[in-house]
This record gives C-alpha cells, structure tokens and sequence, in this order.
C-alpha cells in the first residue's frame, strides 16, 4: 500500500493544473463513459490531449440505476484521460439523455423602460433568465433555453439576438428542455462521490450536433439521429435554430440482446453485431457462416449470416421508424436539405446508412466529428463513438465565451461615459495690416488672408489717386 501511495504522489505531482483553455467532458452512457481532456487552440479547434474510456455498468438507457459502479467507472475513465493528458483538472462538463427528457415551446416578454437606449446583451439574459420560472411539473428541471425567434415592437423573423437594435417590447420564442429531477441529481451525486465538480450538464443530442453538422447543414435543415446503446437521440435544426427534439428508449444494446437468441453469451453477441452484422438482408449471405465457440469449451455453434442480418434488420427498422415518426410529429419533414446525419456507436452497422434512406426517404450520411478538431496524436478521437464527448467539449468553450461576454459588458456598463475634452480658442477680431503677429499654427491661413486684403486695399488707394491726378490734368 505504501508504494502504491507513493506511486500515486508521484503521478500526481506530473500532473499540471489545466490552463483556461482546456476543459474536461465525460460522456456517461450505456455502453461507456468516456472522459475527454481538450484544449482550444489559437485557430479556434480543439485539439484532444488524452482519453480515458470505460465499460459503463450501472446506466441503463441513459439513466444511473447503480451509483457505486457509476462512479467506478466514472474515476477510471478519469484517471486514463488524466495519465495521457497530463493534466489534473476538478471541474467537468457531464452530458444527459434518456426518457426522461422532454421538450415544450413557450413565448417570453420583456417590457423595457425606455426607447431611447438600445436592447442590450442583459436584455436579452433577462428574458432567458424569466424562462427557467415556468412552473412545470413536479419534479422536472429546465436544463436549457434555447431561443428560436425574436420580436422586437411586433417585428418578428429576428433569428439572431437583436442586441443594439431599438425597442421597448421584446418578446422571444423559446424550445425549453426539462429532464427528471432524480435522474440529474442521480449523475450530480455520481461526479461529486468521483471527487470531481460539475461544470455544466449538457443535453447530449446538442453536444452531438455540435460536433458533426456543418454550418450548410444547420442552416438548410437537418436532423441529427445519435444511435447511442442505450438510447437513440434526435435533433432537428432549420435556419441554425433547433426545431425538435426526442429521445427513443432503443439503441444498439437492444440489436445485442435480439442476438442473444442464437443461445450465445453477450459479448459474443456484441461481436457477433459489430464484424459481421449488417443492416440490409442480402441473398449473399445465405451461404456465409461464422463459427462461436461454446461455454467451456463445450463446442461450436455454427451461425446463418443470413438468419443474423434479419434480426438485425427487423431490429434497426424499428427504430427508424420512430425517427421517421418524429420527423413527422416536428413538421420538417420536407425542409430537410440536409437529410439526416447518422452518429454514436449504432451508426457504424454495416449499411445502416442504405437502410436509413430506405425507410425515411431522406437522404443520409455518417457524421464524423472531424471540422472542428485540430491535429492530434489520439487517432481513435475521429470515431463516432466520441461525438457527443467533442461536442461537450466545444460546449464547455461556448459556455466560457458566454460568461467572458457578459462579464465585459458588464464592465462597460460600469465604466462611466467621459466626453472628449474641447478647449475653447478665443480668436481676436482684428489682426494689424502691417505688424508681424505672433499666432498659432491654426491662424496662419486667416491672418495671410487678412495680409491678402490689407494690400488689395492701400493697391486700390493708389490707382485712385494716379486716376484723379490725371482727371485733373485733362481738365485743365
């Protein structure tokens, strides 16, 4: 034990505290929490310092059922993201999903003072801020407030936030999430027995869809499907504003017990899904075999290909057609430019992508959460079985952003107005025809026209008095 402990000091003394632009997400799912360590770089990407990834034993459907072997989980991932990192960090940004996530649309409205000054960034946190007082059912929590649409003095279509714009009525239009009230305690009490903070619990169809739709996609309309193991999430954006979300009670640990049919152990199952399983029934396969060893070395089993890709199948149509169905329920079926982008662990079935065109009839493609990573020495960071992780990640630096605006404008607010300093300059009314006046820079062109029309005027004298001399002498 004392060597252990030693060797503990000793790796954290490597350890270096995280600087302002590294952040720490943990992705805690059915399958796996994956704790990820990034820093943000000076282009804007995130480059991934380490990651730590464990079996997750005590989620179900994207919901804590045991504690004890959460949180075991929760500090191996932890430890392994810290190892390779080299970074110790106490602050973690966590993502939520499961059942008990739900979604409502309510309308915001803010009477302001006066119309002389313009709508300003607490202007519009004070409206977000009146949206988290809705009075919901017993025991659900508001986790986000997401605004779809401003109205400023009965002008709608304002889809960014209407700062420096005038007005005294500003109303919004907001998609409200809440989740059960045990079930985030239930994650908050895991992190905190972990010895570590939360940051900020995130929904994890967001953190998804901000790692893997482009900037085209957002603004064309496009839904998100996250086929995680537990649970698979929707998100639907059109015009860069969130339009719908769901979360389905299937995933991918679903297909494995359907396997388990074939009288085969889990993991054998899982593997049985992963190397040979296919989401489109070929005749193809009706000649192929794969052979599994018993238990305790009692014999082989030899399984159809075939028999296999129908269970599989059967299974994956199914939840495609909840999605199909929620795509429907949002009214966006037909706004869908970009179609669907298919993420998580589910997503890498074989010809998963062919079969979600076929059911929905929107076209589909894998998303990989590539854009918005720098170069790094993690290769496996691109799989999307770490979507939503990344996505924590790029919300955690949006988080940071927000509260390093506000704090400024609040600064400015403080900051009281000083009016630029004017000196009064006294300018003499006369300046002498002939003398030499000693004047600022300023006046020099003044007084040389002063000097301009002194001459002219004695010019002028002169030519009258030669033209009198000779009207005299042509008289006489």
């Amino acid at each position: 034990m004392q060597v252990n402990n030693e060797m503990n000091s000793g790796m954290e003394n490597m350890l270096i505290d995280p600087a302002e632009n590294v952040v720490c997400a943990i992705d805690i799912g059915t399958s796996k929490v994956a704790a990820l360590v990034g820093r943000r770089n000076q282009y804007g990407k995130i480059e991934i310092l380490g990651i730590g990834n464990c079996p997750s034993f005590g989620v179900q459907r994207g919901v804590v059922i045991n504690i004890a072997r959460t949180v075991e989980s929760i500090k191996k991932a932890v430890m392994d993201a810290e190892r390779q990192s080299g970074v110790k960090f106490k602050k973690v940004h966590v993502g939520i999903a499961g059942q008990h996530i739900k979604s409502l649309q309510h309308r915001g409205i803010l009477t302001r003072n006066s119309n002389d000054t313009w709508i300003s960034y607490e202007d519009i946190q004070k409206l977000k801020n009146e949206m988290f007082k809705l009075a919901l059912p017993p025991g659900e929590r508001i986790l986000h407030v997401l605004p779809q649409e401003y109205i400023v003095d009965n002008e709608p279509g304002i889809y960014q936030e209407p700062i420096g714009m005038m007005g005294i009525r500003l109303e919004g239009n907001f998609h409200i999430i809440t989740g059960a009230e045990t079930a985030i305690q239930n994650i908050e009490r895991c992190i905190m027995i972990a010895g570590l903070e939360v940051a900020s619990i995130e929904l994890e169809p967001l953190a998804s869809a901000d790692a893997v739709l482009s900037k085209d996609e957002l603004e064309g309309g496009v839904c998100m499907v996250d086929i995680g193991g537990g649970t698979t999430d929707i998100a639907i954006f059109e015009s860069y504003v969130i339009r719908h979300t769901a979360v389905i009670p299937f995933g991918g640990n679903i297909i494995t017990e359907d396997l388990r049919d074939f009288k085969i152990l889990k993991d054998q199952a899982e593997v049985l899904k992963k190397n040979y399983g296919s989401a489109i029934i070929s005749d193809d396969l009706k000649n192929q075999h794969v052979s599994i060893q018993g238990i305790n070395q009692t014999g082989k089993k030899e399984l159809n290909l075939l028999s296999v890709s129908k269970v599989i199948s059967a299974r994956v149509k199914e939840i495609l057609a909840h999605v199909a169905y929620q795509i429907n329920l949002s009214g966006f079926e037909k706004r869908l430019i970009g179609g669907i982008v298919l993420t998580g662990g589910g997503s890498q079935l074989k010809h998963i992508q062919q079969l979600t065109e076929l059911e929905t009839g929107q076209c589909a493609r894998l998303g990989f959460p590539r854009e918005h990573l720098a170069s790094t020495k993690v290769a496996e960071v691109e799989s999307p079985i770490y979507a939503t992780g990344i996505g924590l990640l790029i919300r955690a630096f949006k988080q940071m952003d927000e509260e390093r605006m506000s704090v400024e404008h609040n600064v400015l607010l403080e900051k009281p107005f000083k009016a630029e300093e004017t000196k009064e300059i006294e300018v003499k009314p006369e300046f002498a025809a002939e003398e030499e006046v000693d004047q600022p820079y300023a006046y020099h062109e003044h007084k040389s026209k002063l000097k301009t029309g002194s001459l002219m005027s004695s010019w002028g004298k002169k030519i009258t008095e030669w033209m009198g001399e000779d009207i005299k002498d042509f008289e006489k």
